[in-house]
């Protein structure tokens, strides 16, 4: 019989992240790696909470991903098994709400549809 295997994280680490990346059209909860909680648009991994528990990755252009690393290198960081991938770690604390929302938001427009950036903008514009 397999020992079981330790858990390392915590799953309220990943509630703010998930209480913004579920307003945006089509985000969805899952479960990922190592039954670690994540959120998925268009089935795609949008960003989880790794199971180290120390940070989150986020997907991310390469570009957007380069300047964050670059203004907030206390924040983020892109271990040696993550740099072929479009993905950003961020740390499970020390950063602001407003932040984590214009990451989020850029990661998910990075895998919505078209129609589904459409009706954000539509939403955004009518709320102000």
């Amino acid at each position: 019989m397999k020992n079981p295997k330790v858990v390392k994280f915590n799953h309220r680490d990943f509630d703010p992240i998930k209480a913004i990346a579920l307003t945006f059209p089509g985000a969805e909860e899952s479960i990922s790696h190592e039954g670690t909680p994540s959120i998925k648009v268009r089935g795609k991994l949008m960003c989880r909470l790794h199971d180290n528990g120390e940070f989150i990755p986020i997907r991310l252009d390469f570009h957007l991903r380069d300047a964050y690393l670059e203004k907030y290198p206390e924040l983020f960081r892109v271990p040696a098994h993550f740099k072929a991938y479009p993905y950003i770690c961020m740390n499970t604390s020390g950063y602001t709400k407003k932040l984590l929302q214009e990451i989020l938001e850029l990661s998910w427009r990075g895998l919505a549809s078209k129609k589904q950036v459409t009706e954000f903008e539509i939403r955004n514009r009518q709320q102000v």
